[in-house]
């Protein structure tokens, strides 16, 4: 009976039906690697948690509009590594605000670009959320059993909306002071919490100092923290609950519902 010659790694090298250690630099990385993962498993046990998480049925009819949501969490996640490099020479003071983000933009190597990133970014990111939103909406994504997944999606429209609000603040220019001044108005004239969101924001009666020491606490910490946990939450009812199918698409029925339904 002939037998099954098993594959080798690359750089093994194999004599008398026993394997070497790879002797290449390429299979001395990947022997490591494969160790380390190994070794980090065996005392976490990540791995199930992970092939949960990223494998999982998809319905039929799938496209590209399913990508909305993925585009969404990568500009939260490019948003927040350049936010922290950029917060690495902001000095959010009412005196030097405007003069350390002059200094970025024009004197630190590569300040331009990532503040270019940082800027525009957020536009994307608040596009790619109102697509996903109308995506999730017009599939109607949002009925049973996900309604919960759509107001903690709903709850993130709103945060990121905030945080694009407070940061447009933080270079302390002349349009974005104004612009901020209009903004806080405006929502000043909210019923019953109005007044109070006013005060809050600029904290106090007059929009000086202290407004953009506390805008600036908003969107660094708060805000992105509230992100961070909801964007968990709401990819782990994601994975719970799976992808709906296009509604131009008939979506199959398993043996368990079917029976729950009779």
């Amino acid at each position: 009976m002939a037998k099954t010659q098993l594959p080798t790694q690359p750089g093994a090298v194999k004599t008398g039906g026993a394997r070497r250690k790879p002797t290449t630099r390429l299979g001395k990385a990947q022997e490591t690697s494969f160790s380390a993962v190994d070794w980090v498993d065996e005392r976490t046990s990540l791995s199930g948690g992970m092939r949960w998480l990223m494998f999982r049925k998809i319905p039929k009819g799938t496209n590209w509009f399913y990508t909305l949501g993925s585009a969404t969490l990568f500009a939260f996640m490019s948003q927040a590594v350049t936010g922290v490099f950029l917060a690495m020479y902001y000095d959010p003071s009412a005196i030097n605000a405007y003069e350390s983000t002059r200094f970025l933009t024009n004197e630190v190597f590569l300040g331009e670009f990532v503040r270019g990133m940082h800027r525009w970014g957020s536009s994307v990111m608040v596009i790619l959320i109102f697509l996903h939103m109308a995506r999730v909406f017009f599939f109607g994504a949002y009925k049973y059993p996900r309604e919960l997944n759509w107001c903690i999606g709903v709850i993130l429209l709103v945060l990121t909306m905030a945080m694009s609000f407070t940061g447009y603040l933080l270079p302390f220019d002349q349009r974005s002071y104004w612009a901020t001044i209009v903004g806080v108005n405006i929502n000043g004239t909210a019923p019953l919490m109005g007044p109070f969101l006013s005060d809050f924001l600029r904290g106090g009666a007059e929009f000086g100092a202290t407004t953009l020491s506390r805008f600036y606490a908003i969107h660094m910490l708060l805000i992105p923290g509230l992100l961070g946990a909801l964007i968990g939450a709401h990819l782990y009812m994601v994975a719970r609950l799976g992808t709906t199918a296009p509604p131009w698409m008939k979506a199959e029925v398993s043996p368990e519902l079917r029976e729950e339904r009779v």
